[in-house]
């Protein structure tokens, strides 16, 4: 649920670019903010390690609007890619209001972006946070690569719903960049309920909606039961 500032009729959303590394999290952001007003947009903060950066920043999106009356204000952050940093995930994770996954369209990355699927709905409960009701798009990004899978190979190897929202992208060449992102906005503001009878802060007033997913709605032993899809062959 998004933050909720009436002193400066705000609502903070905290949106996570999540998916195994190298696949073109950082790519996306670094876009956005390059290709943003810079009075409307915070610095660029990268904290790095030996073999991926995180990033964040914040953003005013002006094309987005107000929603009644209360300006939007987005903090997009990236995880680390790999499993070894997960600690580093789990902390990214924390109060965040939508997902996007971004899925490295190459054959040989099928089993990567499973395994990255899974850990985010892992890291999503042990949070406390239902991973069927959070805001989602999935964007297929390296899609000029001779080696991408195609679109409905990935949404069936993946276990990807039809009415989950699905961008196509080529993030080097800001190609569904800003499509992904208004989207996953979007689907986070669809949440919201009314901010002026909201109590400041991350309000109970903020809808338990649902939304498509590609989770279980059930216990995290449902999460590991046959009918999530079977691990993908490299």
């Amino acid at each position: 649920m998004p933050y909720v500032d009436h002193a400066r009729n705000e609502l903070r959303f905290k949106i996570v670019y999540y998916g195994p590394g190298l696949g073109g999290k950082t790519t996306n952001l670094e876009y956005i903010h390059a290709h943003t007003r810079p009075d409307l947009r915070g610095k660029l903060v990268a904290l790095n390690d030996a073999s991926e950066r995180t990033l964040f920043f914040d953003l005013l999106p002006v094309e987005l609007g107000t929603y009644r009356d209360y300006s939007i204000r987005v903090h997009l952050c990236t995880v680390p890619g790999q499993i070894a940093q997960n600690r580093v995930r789990q902390l990214v994770l924390r109060h965040v209001d939508g997902i996007v996954m971004v899925v490295d369209s190459q054959h040989g990355r099928l089993s990567e972006n499973y395994e990255s699927i899974r850990n985010l709905e892992t890291n999503l409960r042990m949070q406390g946070d239902d991973p069927a009701k959070m805001p989602m798009v999935v964007q297929y990004n390296k899609r000029d690569l001779p080696t991408a899978a195609g679109v409905a190979t990935l949404q069936q190897e993946l276990g990807v719903p039809e009415d989950v929202l699905q961008v196509q992208a080529v993030a080097t060449e800001g190609k569904g960049v800003f499509d992904t992102f208004k989207g996953i906005v979007r689907a986070a503001l669809s949440l919201v309920d009314d901010p002026h009878t909201a109590p400041a802060g991350r309000s109970p007033s903020i809808i338990p909606g649902r939304h498509a997913s590609m989770f279980p709605d059930a216990t995290p032993e449902a999460a590991r039961d046959s009918s999530y899809p079977a691990k993908p062959s490299s």
